[in-house]
């Protein structure tokens, strides 16, 4: 176990540890890699065009926050305190967004307000490319992550203190202000960190519908790509960096002071019909899943539309992908293998890793550095740890150079930036089996691998496959990491989609991204099915 535990840390020194110093240090060189400490930042800072991608940022970023934060706890408000009708729908509508790549809603508003929109009228002479058009790309994309947060923390609450209330003679608005919001509090805290953490750090929609708006996250691509230069992206990254890693420190601060709202004695809270309540919030939750699905909806008809907006007619000829790039299908396969292969490898490097730290005995340092080290990619946007991967990887006196413009190191970064959710997820699951296990098998003398395979494996398979599917769908969909790290051979479908915009083909872009959407609905569709026929063969010991 000592071993097995040594080797997994090694790999996260590996693969996040030492990247990410490769990219700290190449902010403080030159182009000859000579130290120069702190002149490149001071370049950056003087650069006022450069500069302003830090204000663009921060307020677009705080703007969606405050957006989708709203919207999200009303649509959540209405799914677990009303007796509206549909829940299971709504929550199902909830999750469009993320089986969808970022660019989908971005290419869905060039459509309706584009220079060749069919609505591009209703902006009363704006511009959807820019702040307007990042804003409500970014709400769609950044809406489910909000959702399940507060769905989650407005579903734990005690009826008696509404029943105190009411006694005490307190209206609702009183209540909602001294007993919902209180209660709700770091749940609506980790909901606004979580979404300006994902708006400040996505790339797709602001590379898209962006215009000459600069952000931190496009800022990092041009110069790297664009530019290539490769100082100037390091500073960019580290910068980037800064704003994430705040509010991840400020995310683990709240929930270490946050206190359990429900006692031993609590009493689960129901709401009560209200035809008035009901009806306002059953139209909210409409307003909402209509926009979702109308955003969703624009891209899968534009992608059978012959030529927007002048002939409206349906075709098929917008998913010959070969007809406006080289790699035609190629890279949809290419996405379904990366995304196999990371949930495979992943799900089984996770769950094992968190057994190792969980279960583990002796070796404590050992195990608290190595769930250190699983904390870390959390705070570590896409677009860091894919200009962290080419300095480090790229080194020719790096062993692991082989790697490089391999289907392996897509695969490696898409696992590590997903392995801190995937890591919590099974230790979660962990914690729920009692420790006698490991106690009576090694009183037994029956090594912990025979029991890790025998038992814990089957009590958690439920947890694994979950692990599975969100590695495979987040694969499907994610562009920022892999964006620097594909190759001629590797490149993935949600990369294609950004080629193909950039080319002008956005019916074709809208097809590709339409065909992540029908993959990541069908892979969720069959993990459903399987998690089903799995309880009910490998679960019985749940049912009395």
């Amino acid at each position: 176990m000592a071993l097995s535990l040594g080797a997994l840390a090694l790999f996260l020194i590996v693969a996040v540890a030492m990247p990410l110093y490769a990219v700290l240090a190449k902010s403080f060189q030159d182009a000859q890699g000579q130290f120069i400490w702190l002149q490149n930042y001071g370049a950056y800072f003087s650069n006022p065009a450069l500069f302003q991608s830090i204000s663009n940022s921060l307020w677009i970023s705080a703007l969606t926050t405050l957006i989708t934060t709203t919207i999200a706890f009303l649509y959540a408000y209405a799914l677990s305190r009303t007796c509206i009708r549909g829940k299971g729908i709504f929550r199902a509508i909830a999750a469009i967004p993320i089986l969808a790549p970022s660019l989908l809603p971005a290419i869905s508003l060039v459509y309706l307000f584009g220079n060749q929109g069919l609505l591009k009228d209703w902006l009363f002479g704006a511009s959807i490319y820019g702040p307007i058009g990042i804003v409500v790309g970014e709400v769609f994309y950044t809406f489910p992550h909000a959702v399940m947060i507060l769905l989650t923390a407005l579903s734990l609450a005690d009826a008696r203190l509404y029943e105190a209330a009411q006694v005490l003679g307190a209206s609702r608005i009183k209540t909602f202000f001294t007993v919902t919001l209180p209660g709700v509090r770091y749940g609506v805290v980790s909901a606004i960190l979580v979404v300006f953490t994902l708006v400040i750090t996505d790339f797709g929609i602001p590379k898209v519908i962006g215009g000459r708006f600069n952000v931190l996250a496009t800022d990092v691509y041009k110069q790297v790509v664009g530019q290539q230069n490769m100082e100037m992206g390091a500073v960019v990254g580290m910068i980037l960096l800064t704003p994430a890693l705040i509010a991840f420190i400020a995310d683990r601060y709240v929930q270490k002071r946050q206190m359990s709202s429900l006692s031993a004695r609590a009493v689960p809270y129901e709401p009560k019909p209200n035809a008035l309540t009901d009806g306002i919030y059953l139209a909210v939750v409409l307003i909402i899943s209509f926009f979702l699905v109308g955003i969703l909806g624009v891209s899968a008809y534009a992608s059978f539309v012959k030529y927007w907006p002048y002939d409206l007619g349906l075709t098929l000829a917008n998913y010959d992908f070969s007809a406006v790039d080289a790699d035609g299908w190629r890279s949809y396969f290419n996405s379904i293998e990366m995304s196999l292969w990371t949930a495979v490898i992943g799900s089984t490097v996770v769950f094992t890793g968190a057994y190792l730290v969980e279960k583990g005995k002796g070796a404590g340092w050992l195990r608290s550095g190595v769930h250190m080290l699983a904390m870390v990619p959390l705070a570590v946007p896409g677009l860091v740890l894919g200009i962290a991967y080419i300095f480090f990887f790229n080194h020719p006196d790096n062993p692991l150079n082989f790697l490089v413009g391999t289907m392996g190191i897509l695969v490696l970064s898409t696992i590590v930036h997903f392995y801190t959710v995937s890591h919590l997820t099974a230790v979660t699951a962990l914690k729920q089996i009692d420790p006698e296990f490991e106690s009576v098998s090694a009183s037994l003398k029956v090594p912990f691998y025979r029991t890790f395979v025998r038992v814990t494996v089957p009590v958690c398979m439920p947890t694994i496959l979950d692990i599975g599917l969100y590695l495979f769908v987040n694969c499907m969909t994610t562009v920022s990491a892999v964006v620097f790290l594909f190759s001629s051979n590797t490149r993935p479908a949600a990369v294609a989609v950004l080629a193909m915009d950039d080319a002008g083909s956005v019916a074709a872009a809208a097809a590709m991204a339409m065909m992540i959407v029908y993959t990541s609905g069908a892979v969720r569709l069959l993990h459903t099915l399987f998690a089903n026929r799995l309880a009910q063969n490998m679960q019985a010991w749940r049912r009395r």
